[in-house]
Formats: structure tokens, sequence, C-alpha cells
């Protein structure tokens, strides 16, 4: 990254910056118009920072990004569902065996090993 970058940059982050400070300094103004201080100064700050070297290698990253998403395969409602349900019954298996053996341990530790009876 040159030294022109980190300029730029720099000034991207002073328009950021300044966008949020205009929310404070807007306080009596309406709040659409103090919202629209900050959309703003994000907006400027990333238009500048758009043409640095690491926004243009950030924009194609992005751009590949959302290239690879639409590639993805969604499962549908029922496979969703499906999904779910076969984890939940995992889960609710898995604490009953958990907790049987649980208990089966309880009782070979206490009654049978240390011969402590519950009261």
């Amino acid at each position: 990254m040159n030294a022109l970058d980190i300029v730029k940059l720099v000034i991207a982050g002073a328009l950021v910056a300044a966008g949020i400070a205009g929310y404070y300094v807007l306080a009596e103004q309406a709040l659409v118009l103090r919202v629209l201080a900050v959309i703003g100064g994000t907006i400027a700050g990333a238009a500048v920072a758009w043409f640095t070297a690491p926004g243009k290698t950030f924009a194609a990253f992005a751009r590949e990004s959302i290239v690879e998403v639409k590639k993805v395969v969604w499962p549908t409602r029922k496979e969703t569902i499906q999904t779910t349900a076969a984890v939940f019954a995992f889960v609710v298996v898995m604490a009953v065996f958990l907790w049987v053996s649980d208990k089966a341990l309880e009782w070979v530790l206490y009654e049978v090993i240390l011969g402590w009876k519950k009261a």
C-alpha cells in the first residue's frame, strides 16, 4: 500500500467520522437529517476508500463472494425441518443416555463401592 492510499484511507475515515459528528452537531434538527448525515458521511468515506488498492481488492472480493453465494444450493423447507427434527431427536437420545449413565455410575459408586445408602 503506497502513501497515497494511506492518505485516501485517512480521508475516508475522516469523512465517516464527520458524518457521525454531524449526527451529534445536528442534535436540534429532525432525526431524519441526523441519520442522513451519518449515511452521507459513510457513503462519502466508502466512495473515497473505493479508489484505493485495498478498496479495489475488497470490491473484487465482494463480487466473488456474491458469485459464490449464488452457487449455493439452499435446503428446501422440508429438508430443513427433517434435519432439525433429526438433531432434536439425537439431543433427546443423548440426554437420556447421559442421564442413565449418570444414575448408573451414582448407583455403582454410592451403593456398591462406598456402601452409602440414600436416606
